[in-house]
Order: C-alpha cells, then structure tokens, then sequence
C-alpha cells in the first residue's frame, strides 16, 4: 500500500509500466468534470471509474481484494477514508473470489484506517485488502484499475 500526494506519483512510475498511464488520466484537468461511471482507457489494460457516492462509514466497508488489478485510489472531493489488512493476515472469506468481477470480500477487520484526503491517493496491490469508501458524508473519487500483467 502506497498513500501519497498526486503531485509526487512521478517518482512511483517506476513501480509498474501502466503506472505512468494511470497518472497522467488522474492529471487530466477535466477530471473533476467527468460523469460517473468506468472509462475503458486501455481495454484489459487499463480503465478508470469514477465515483460520486456517499461514504459508508467503516462498519459497511468490507474489506476487498482483486487478483487481475491494481488500484489507485484517488479523491478528488470529500472524507475518504480505506481500511487496509494484509492479505496473507485475511482468514475469514464473505464469499468465493468472484473472477468476473476480480474481487472477494472478507469478514476480517481491517488493521489500520488511512485517510486518503483530495489530491492523494492510494495505491492497493493484490497483496492488500483494502475498503474503500469508509469515509463519511458525499464523496467524488476516480480509481483506477491497472492490469498487473501489463502487456
């Protein structure tokens, strides 16, 4: 898990080749006027949804996983707030990973909380569960899904 300012991801696009890709979408001045809804930027690559939601506070957030994609988790607007647990430390599954829908949710409780405030984001790899949207009151997001077998 990676919790930073939008400003300073070029030093990460070293980390993962759709990385830089990702960003520059996030840098898009537009962003904040986009509507809701996925925007298929690299098909199986990468895409972006973007969310306009109220929060659901941290007892309705479950913590989830993805096999296929990274995340970053970006806020444009509101309280966000994620919880984050390892995976490896994940032992109580709600359900079977749903390999449509790339995500499994889990029972456990999540270590630690992080607020991720406008302007930062975060970044959540297969390694880390994670549950989003714990936050309260309206909230504006952009996450993107980056293929982790980037071709």
């Amino acid at each position: 898990m990676i919790l930073d300012h939008l400003s300073h991801a070029d030093s990460l696009w070293g980390l993962h080749a759709g990385f830089a890709e990702a960003f520059a979408f996030l840098r898009r001045p537009e962003l904040a006027e986009l509507e809701a809804g996925r925007i298929e930027l690299i098909p199986d690559m990468l895409y972006a949804h973007v969310e306009r939601a109220d929060a659901r506070g941290r007892e309705a957030s479950p913590l989830e996983v993805h096999r296929k994609y990274i995340d970053i988790q970006y806020t444009l607007a509101g309280n966000e707030e994620i919880g984050w647990r390892d995976l490896a430390s994940c032992l109580h599954p709600r359900e079977p990973f749903d390999e449509a829908r790339d995500i499994r949710f889990f029972l456990d409780a999540p270590l630690t909380w992080i607020a991720v405030p406008p302007g930062y984001f975060a970044i959540f790899t297969p390694a880390d569960a994670h549950a989003p949207l714990a936050g309260a009151g309206a909230l504006h997001k952009a996450v993107m899904k980056i293929a982790v077998d980037w071709r």
